[in-house]
């Protein structure tokens, strides 16, 4: 045997010894792989997989051109047991404030761990992401400085009246869909495409206003006296636990963004496996979810009535013409003050509406799929008006009870925002059912 021969042999025999886990020979997969024990998202219930009959009962004549019944199934997936607060969204505020500052102080980090300081920045280093270790006094003069100057416009009676322009969110995003297609570009072209420009064709940048309109409670409604809730309701501590409202449909979509980007940094930093992104519900498995498993019943809580046994109204909304307070509420009121629905999902009909990631066409029931059926699709500035509808779903604490049924379908532009229209996340269960790692 030639030294060729034994040195191959030796090669692999080390090859074979040396590898961790063999199984003895066997097929055992990776030994290496981090344990998997789903649990539940803070403030997020469990929705399991079903399917049902989304649209309303065939009596609904005046919507049936909108609304047509079709059995579909949903997979498995989480969902916020309340609309998104004001002192949640106060904390995607403050974190889009300080990491502007930090910009502008510019506190940066090489992605390879080096320090950048503002006096070895190189202008156009695309490796640089925003220093976190650094810990910012905000009673600093810098700092205050920094934050009158960019973020407020002036003071009336020392109240800050905010530049709500320049809370500025910017982000980037995969285009699954158009990846997904990727296979029919010309593969000679791709092979000329260095890796950036491959990259560009899929990732979207997005820059959005996130800060409340803190006036539409005002602007909303003609010869209402409404300037208290125009002035007070986002800022105060009293509303804190009241749903964020005045947010379009591309700021609940930054908030999402936001959310995954906080949620899998932690993550990452303690080794753990990533968790899927937080989104807005489709309108799918927003009706899913709003019935809670009663099937055809019209309203989350099973029956087709807006009163208990005892005469009390089950959800926040417009009871009675010209009396609103019928319910217990006059206006938007605190979460979780009526009963949940089975799933316990508070607030699914009434008190808020609650954006979708669902484009509201009228004939969408007639091609979308049975299996999590979806028509999402972000919308660009030069789009027309019609793709820049977005499915509304609950109804509010101004809508009669049509409104709060959980079929009912009605719409808004996805670059408005009103005084009765917050919203709620998801996030993709990963897997059948919780049971299946237990």
């Amino acid at each position: 045997m030639n030294m060729k021969k034994i040195l191959l042999i030796s090669s692999v025999v080390a090859l074979l010894s040396g590898c961790a886990g063999s199984g003895n020979g066997e097929l055992i997969g990776g030994t290496d792989r981090l344990v998997w024990n789903p649990t539940d998202p803070y403030g997020m219930v469990f929705i399991p997989q079903g399917s049902f009959v989304m649209g309303p009962s065939d009596q609904d004549v005046p919507f049936a051109n909108v609304s047509t019944n079709q059995r579909v199934s949903v997979g498995a997936f989480y969902m916020d047991e309340t609309e998104i607060t004001n002192n949640e969204y106060r904390q995607f505020e403050r974190w889009v404030v300080d990491s502007m500052i930090r910009t502008e102080m510019k506190l940066f980090k090489n992605r390879r761990g080096d320090t950048l300081l503002s006096n070895n920045v190189v202008n156009g280093d695309t490796l640089r992401v925003i220093d976190w270790s650094v810990r910012l006094n905000e009673n600093s003069d810098e700092y205050k400085f920094l934050y009158d100057s960019m973020f407020v416009k002036t003071y009336v009676d020392g109240q800050p009246i905010k530049e709500e322009d320049n809370f500025i969110y910017r982000y980037e995003e995969l285009d699954v869909r158009s990846l997904s297609k990727s296979n029919r570009l010309d593969e000679e072209a791709i092979d000329n495409m260095d890796a950036s420009t491959y990259r560009d064709n899929f990732v979207i940048e997005r820059e959005v206003k996130i800060y409340p309109s803190t006036l539409d409670y005002q602007s909303d409604y003609a010869y209402a006296n409404n300037e208290t809730d125009a002035t007070f309701n986002y800022e105060h501590v009293a509303h804190d636990d009241y749903p964020v409202v005045g947010i379009t449909w591309q700021q609940a979509n930054a908030f999402c963004h936001w959310r995954t980007h906080i949620m899998n940094s932690f993550l990452r930093s303690q080794n753990q496996p990533l968790l899927p992104d937080f989104r807005l519900p489709t309108e799918t498995e927003w009706e899913y979810a709003a019935r809670g498993g009663y099937g055809m019943s019209p309203y989350p809580w099973g029956g087709p009535y807006t009163r208990n046994m005892k005469g009390c109204f089950l959800a926040n909304f417009k009871p009675l013409r010209g009396n609103y307070t019928a319910d217990g509420g006059l206006k938007a009121i605190k979460v979780r003050q009526y009963n949940p629905n089975n799933y316990g999902l508070y607030d699914m009909a009434g008190n808020v509406a609650e954006w979708t990631s669902t484009v509201f066409d009228e004939t969408s029931t007639s091609y979308s799929h049975d299996m999590n059926s979806d028509n999402s699709y972000m919308s660009e500035e030069s789009d027309q008006d019609v793709l820049k509808r977005k499915v509304v779903r609950g109804g509010s604490w101004k809508d009669i009870s049509y409104f709060i049924q959980t079929s009912t379908r009605t719409y808004e532009y996805d670059d408005v925002s009103t005084s009765y229209i917050g919203f709620r996340c998801v996030m993709d269960f990963l897997g059948r059912d919780k049971k299946d790692f237990q």
